[in-house]
């Protein structure tokens, strides 16, 4: 069950493209099949028309010559496109938050514990930031008049002017 809810989106997605060639297919062979020009006329070949065309492959073998055929296959086209959109951009967002959820740091996830845990989180977090603080002077350049801090030498001091040596 896990595994459905998980995937819902995925899954959604495929009854929706099942649905447009399985609608668009029954939709084509109606529009085409009494036409004595048309080159679909039985529903495998509608269907195959329909998969062929959802997935934006095109192979020309079958193809509508009426017009609602032809606005029927434009559906189906711009359907396929969207499907196939909405199913990377869902499995790109998937594998986001798998990769995130990965690198969560240990004080993001802290501060949601309750009484002392609470506290030692959040004194973590001070001491984790005067770290890095202490880390940024330590590296850092001083103007012997002024006290202006450069975390990198300049030749002079951009405040008073003295030539830092």
């Amino acid at each position: 069950m896990m595994i459905v809810k998980t995937n819902a989106g995925i899954i959604a997605l495929a009854i929706l493209a099942i649905l447009v060639v399985g609608l668009g297919g029954i939709g084509v062979y109606l529009a085409e099949h009494g036409n004595p020009r048309a080159n679909i006329t039985n529903l495998g070949d509608a269907f195959w028309w329909a998969v062929v065309t959802i997935t934006t492959v095109g192979y020309g073998d079958y193809y509508p010559v009426t017009a609602v055929g032809r606005a029927i296959a434009v559906i189906v086209m711009f359907s396929g496109i969207g499907v196939f959109v909405l199913f990377v951009s869902t499995l790109a967002q998937q594998r986001f938050k798998r990769a995130e959820s990965r690198f969560k740091a240990p004080t993001e996830l802290q501060p949601t514990l309750q009484g002392d845990h609470s506290k030692r989180a959040i004194k973590n977090k001070f001491e984790i930031e005067k770290l890095t603080e202490l880390e940024d002077y330590k590296n850092a350049y001083k103007c012997s008049r002024c006290g202006s801090v450069y975390h990198t030498k300049p030749k002079f001091c951009s405040n008073c002017g003295l030539e830092l040596t």
